[in-house]
C-alpha cells in the first residue's frame, strides 16, 4: 500500500513538476551554500538542510581519516531515491550531494537539502532522503582507526 498524497487548496502548495534540482556525487569539496542555493523556490515555505560531516570517532574508537568509494550506478540510484522522495512529498524543490575519495576529519561527506510548502513536510521529506541514501544507494565508507585498524561500512 503506497503513501497516499495530501491533497492542498492552494497550487504554491504543490509539488513542483520537476523538483530534482541537484544530484551529484562527486571527488571534490561539497558546499551547503551551492546546495541550499539549488533548492531556493518561491511557493516553499519550508527548506530543511542536512550535512554529514566527518567525525573523530566512531564506536568509542578514535577516527584518523576514511575514504568512499561508489558503485558505477551511485548517481543512478540516487535519482531513483530522490524521485521517490519527490513523489512522496510535495516537494519544491530538492538536491542531494555525496563525496567520494579520501576526506579528513571535518569534511562535509554528505549535504542534502529539501524545500516544501510547509515546514514539516521539508522536514520529513529531507529526513527521508538522508535516510534512504544512506541505505540504498551504494556508496562504501572505509574508515582508518587511531590504532591502525581498518573497517568498511555499507559494503
Amino acid at each position: 500500500m503506497g503513501v497516499m498524497a495530501p491533497t492542498y487548496d492552494h497550487p504554491g502548495e504543490l509539488a513542483a513538476a520537476d523538483p530534482v534540482r541537484l544530484l551529484a556525487v562527486r571527488d571534490t569539496p561539497l558546499s551547503v551554500d551551492e546546495v541550499f542555493s539549488a533548492v531556493g523556490d518561491h511557493a516553499a515555505g519550508g527548506t530543511a538542510l542536512f550535512v554529514g560531516t566527518v567525525r573523530d570517532h566512531d564506536g568509542g574508537a578514535g577516527v584518523r581519516g576514511l575514504g568512499y568509494s561508489a558503485h558505477p550506478t551511485a548517481e543512478a540510484e540516487l535519482r531513483r531515491v530522490a524521485e521517490k522522495v519527490a513523489a512522496d512529498f510535495p516537494v519544491r524543490a530538492l538536491a542531494a550531494v555525496h563525496r567520494v575519495g579520501d576526506l579528513e576529519i571535518g569534511d562535509l561527506a554528505v549535504v542534502v537539502a529539501v524545500s516544501c510548502p510547509h515546514r514539516a513536510e521539508a522536514f520529513e521529506a529531507c529526513r527521508r532522503l538522508i535516510d534512504d541514501l544512506k541505505r540504498e544507494v551504494p556508496i562504501w565508507k572505509h574508515q582508518v582507526f587511531q590504532d591502525g585498524t581498518e573497517e568498511w561500512v555499507g559494503a
